[in-house]
């Protein structure tokens, strides 16, 4: 990623020494500051920030107005809220503002940078999530069976062709949130599953819903692991899994989403065969940062 330019705009010289502190300790380039709406105008023309630091509380006038007027000069600008204020309504407004971001004063210099790369996160940033993601869910199917099963099952029939998914039986689908959205699909037969079970519970399912609760928590636990897996490698990424939502039936039909890339696998185990189904697109990022 590019170094980033950014102009601090707080009418407070103690948070405006503060904040340029962080972000130059940070690698970012400071480039300027302002402490009014005439000083923002100004400096936005004369430096040419990628990104602009916005308090709420400016003289005369307040971050929203500044945003705007940013905004008439050059649309690109990202622009984060950092203030002491920090409320649904405020919350609701700056989206409606176009602001890109809002994090809370006292602010920690890890959690800015980390949504300020959010934020400005580019193309880079998301072709490395596309040739990462394929790999890592397909260790984590390998890793997961290998850890509850003690077996080693055989990913084959690899995809990248986004397509309308029929179930076998039970078909576990789950979000996936963070830097990018996408969604996450874990499909087996009942005969498939009841096998696993078994295993897993060293006896017969009490019912059906024990059953599928174990076949839940299987899929949360593999999507769950592969995005640790991945936030690992670039923290700017920051996936987590929805709760999973449990479809089960003879005939279950599964719209293609609306999603950018797509890689899908059967898995041959030795208690029957299941299938993976994930994809990622860019969509909007997560926005707010709560320390």
């Amino acid at each position: 990623m590019k170094k980033v330019n950014i102009l601090i705009v707080d009418d407070s010289p103690f948070q405006i020494a503060l904040l340029k502190d962080a972000l130059t300790e940070n690698g970012f380039n400071v480039v300027g500051e302002a402490q009014s709406l005439e000083e923002v105008i100004e400096e936005v023309k004369r430096v040419k920030p990628d990104l602009v630091t916005m308090d709420m509380t400016i003289p005369g006038t307040d971050g929203f107005e500044c945003t705007r007027e940013i905004h008439k000069i050059d649309k690109n600008i990202k622009v984060i809220v950092v203030s002491a204020m920090m409320d649904d309504e405020l919350i609701k407004k700056a989206k409606k503002t176009n602001i890109s971001g809002y994090i809370q004063k006292p602010v920690d210099p890890e959690e800015l940078t980390l949504l300020i790369n959010r934020v400005m996160g580019d193309e880079e940033l998301y072709l490395e999530l596309e040739n990462l993601y394929p790999k890592v869910f397909k260790e984590s199917i390998i890793d997961l069976f290998n850890k509850l099963t003690k077996t080693v099952p055989e990913v084959i029939e690899e995809s990248d062709t986004d397509i309308e998914i029929h179930s076998e039986g039970i078909a576990i689908v789950m979000g996936i949130i963070g830097k990018y959205s996408g969604r996450m699909i874990f499909d087996m037969s009942f005969s498939t599953a009841e096998n696993l079970v078994k295993v897993l519970l060293r006896r017969d399912p009490k019912n059906n819903e024990e059953l599928l609760n174990v076949v839940a928590e299987m899929a949360n636990m593999f999507g769950g692991n592969a995005c640790s897996m991945i936030n690992k490698r670039n923290k700017i990424f920051g996936l987590r899994v929805a709760p999973p939502t449990t479809f089960h039936g003879e005939s279950i039909n599964i719209s293609k989403a609306e999603i950018e890339n797509n890689y899908s696998a059967n898995v041959e185990t030795q208690f029957g065969n299941l299938s993976i189904n994930v994809g990622f697109k860019r969509g909007e990022s997560e926005w707010i940062s709560i320390i």
